[in-house]
């Protein structure tokens, strides 16, 4: 199932200009907010809060349909109530 969200997160991606003939395929704001909660460490929580900053439309259905699968898997539960603490602040 792992491996099912990463390929969906390659095929998502797109392509951004960062600087002047600086061009790099990035994953969606969604796809790198269930990457960084899934690895549930400090540094990734906090990125996520810097995401929900910046990004002003955000897909939740879709990050809570990929991460429930994942947390599941990894029996980490409290990822989502986590998740849902930092929403709710943001």
């Amino acid at each position: 199932m792992a491996l099912e969200f990463e390929e969906l997160a390659v095929r998502r991606s797109t392509y951004h200009e960062f600087l002047p003939e600086i061009v790099l395929k990035v994953c969606s704001p969604e796809d790198l907010i269930v990457f960084k909660a899934f690895a549930n460490r400090l540094k990734d929580w906090a990125d996520i809060e810097d995401i929900l900053s910046i990004q002003t439309s955000i897909d939740w259905n879709y990050i809570h349909e990929h991460l429930s699968v994942l947390v599941e898997l990894k029996e980490e539960p409290e990822i989502l109530d986590t998740l849902n603490k930092i929403r709710t602040r943001s």
